[in-house]
């Protein structure tokens, strides 16, 4: 099993202060000059000045055409967006001997709604029941490439029912299959090594799935090619959908 995650820098967004509000009542609170009355008592001349004061708060000398509260303007606080950088070269040597339910319990529980498991046909059960057994909410996704056979499809049903979940089915383009059938015929991958048909029916959209998901796990394990795969760590970064892929590599 195997899963991929993207990360992307801190944001930091800062509400600016506007002096369009603070200028004018400058202006008003330095034109007011209170009234020199002796012969009224101390207490009438306070009252005098409070007054004129609050007049000039709501005195509107020009048209602010701002939508905005003046309140919200002058006193809106700093927004800081924090993301989170993952080492997934420490998460890997954390779960290097971890069972597959390990791994699968603790992918889930670090990445929540933003991973999901690829999911291919009957092999891949296993990941689902892995994620079942965590007692966790998970996503599952598969590609229909618009040439599975019947027997695929059946099992993609039984295994919904089974689990009771939707799997998030990815479709190639209609455009982009018509337009490869039409100049190419139906088994042009016979001929040019699936490199064509699989970018428009497979990768794409593949790419599209992990679009906005964090990590994906996928059922990848060391020995299914000792050539390609047998140094697979349970946990790296995609470098081809730059994301971080997580595996039951020694499952």
């Amino acid at each position: 099993m195997a899963f991929s995650v993207a990360s992307s820098p801190a944001a930091v967004h800062g509400s600016s202060l506007s002096s369009s509000f603070e200028q004018p009542r400058a202006a008003q609170f330095g034109a007011f000059q209170p009234v020199d009355r002796p012969h009224l008592p101390p207490r009438a001349v306070g009252f005098s000045r409070r007054r004129c004061a609050v007049m000039a708060l709501n005195a509107e000398p020009k048209r602010n055409d701002s939508i905005v509260p003046s309140a919200a303007t002058l006193f809106a606080p700093e927004v800081v967006e924090k993301v989170e950088v993952e080492d997934y070269e420490k998460l890997a040597e954390e779960l290097q001997n971890a069972s597959p339910l390990e791994i699968m319990d603790k992918a889930l529980e670090k990445f929540g709604n933003d991973i999901a498991i690829a999911f291919s046909g009957a092999e891949d059960v296993a990941l689902i029941e892995y994620a079942h057994l965590t007692g966790r909410p998970f996503r599952v996704f598969s590609l229909d490439t618009g040439r599975l056979n019947p027997e695929t499809y059946k099992c993609f049903d039984e295994v919904e029912k089974r689990y009771g979940i939707r799997i998030e089915y990815m479709f190639p383009d209609a455009a982009e299959v018509q337009a490869l059938v039409r100049s190419k015929g139906l088994f042009s991958f016979y001929e040019d090594g699936h490199q064509e048909c699989c970018r428009v029916r497979k990768v794409r959209p593949l790419r599209r799935a992990l679009k906005g998901l964090r990590a994906w796990i996928t059922g990848q394990r060391k020995d299914q090619s000792p050539g390609t795969r047998s140094e697979i760590p349970v946990v790296q970064v995609d470098p081809v959908f730059e994301g971080w892929m997580v595996g039951l590599a020694a499952w």
